[in-house]
């Protein structure tokens, strides 16, 4: 009987040792999966593709510099951190746009124009988030850069920055064209509370698709035709719409889309289908606005210091 006694306490240390040890396991292995950013090898394959799809008349170095501009690709998934708070507060909302939360309300044409219109709608902006603005921004300033290429042609300092411009941008252009980016059900069908009632996870589901069916630049670029946007913030706002109007056809597949973690997976035709079309059509579009920064830098002027008491041949030399 004592043996009884003392066995029953010990067996029931062992399985709540054996139950924390369990726990403590899939804590450490959630741990890794948010640090190690799984996602970015996504980013990486489009925007080689993207690169490799832009016509010849898109500058040498930069047509040739599909690795680098790839590499910075997955900056802005590394910024994500929390050791660089305040960081990862400024750029994380750049990440997504919750289009249901603005009731219909037409997309304002620049960045605090949706902050004032979040005010109005009593909507924390940060919620919302910015991701379409972070797109036209990011145009401008590698067609700035190229800009400055035209007028410093043999500058590799330039021709530096705008590869690293072209992968921040790339990041983003390629988020858009995932449709959960662009809706408030981005990880899960959530009710008029907030609450996720269906399909917890899937936005992880999607997002590594990429990665783990490895397309190559060939298969995403056959037969792609690279045109630049006629109105930029028009052509951007667009994809928006497009990439919502996707949402249901996602979730319609959602069951059928296999574990993040499952690195050789057999999709079905619907979802193969479904993910090379998200793939190509972020390829298409990353292209689309690498071609058009390079033709708005034709039209930009500089100030008139810039060339004269600030010139980049005197600074930038030794």
């Amino acid at each position: 009987m004592n043996f009884i006694l003392v066995s029953t306490p010990f067996n029931h240390m062992m399985a709540v040792k054996k139950s924390t040890t369990v726990w403590l396991i899939l804590l450490l292995m959630l741990m890794v999966d948010s640090a190690s950013a799984w996602w970015t090898g996504g980013h990486v394959i489009l925007s080689k593709a993207a690169v490799r799809a832009l016509p010849d008349d898109v500058p040498d170095f930069f047509r040739s510099s599909g690795f680098m501009i790839a590499h910075c690709s997955a900056d802005p998934d590394i910024a994500n951190n929390r050791d660089v708070p305040h960081l990862r507060s400024a750029q994380h909302p750049d990440h997504y746009l919750d289009l249901e939360l603005l009731k219909g309300n037409n997309l304002p044409d620049t960045r605090y124009g949706l902050i004032n219109l979040c005010h109005q709608l009593k909507l924390d902006p940060e919620k919302v988030g910015f991701l379409p603005y972070e797109i036209i921004e990011s145009t401008e300033r590698l067609a700035l850069s190229f800009a400055e290429y035209r007028r410093y042609p043999k500058n590799p300092y330039i021709q530096q920055k705008c590869l690293v411009y072209a992968g921040l941008l790339g990041h983003y252009s390629e988020d858009v064209c995932q449709p959960l980016h662009v809706t408030l059900h981005h990880n899960g069908r959530v009710n008029a509370d907030g609450e996720v009632i269906a399909h917890k996870g899937i936005h992880y589901q999607v997002d590594a698709i990429i990665e783990h069916v490895g397309f190559t630049s060939d298969q995403l670029t056959e037969d792609l035709q690279i045109q630049a946007l006629d109105d930029l913030r028009k052509g951007v706002l667009a994809i928006v719409q497009t990439k919502h109007s996707e949402v249901e056809r996602l979730y319609e597949l959602a069951d059928q889309f296999p574990s993040e973690n499952e690195a050789d997976p057999t999709l079905s035709p619907e979802v193969a289908k479904f993910v090379k079309h998200m793939a190509v059509s972020s390829t298409q579009f990353t292209a689309q606005l690498y071609l058009t920064a390079w033709q708005m830098s034709k039209d930009i002027t500089f100030p008139g210091w810039y060339g004269k008491s600030f010139d980049r041949s005197k600074y930038d030399s030794e």
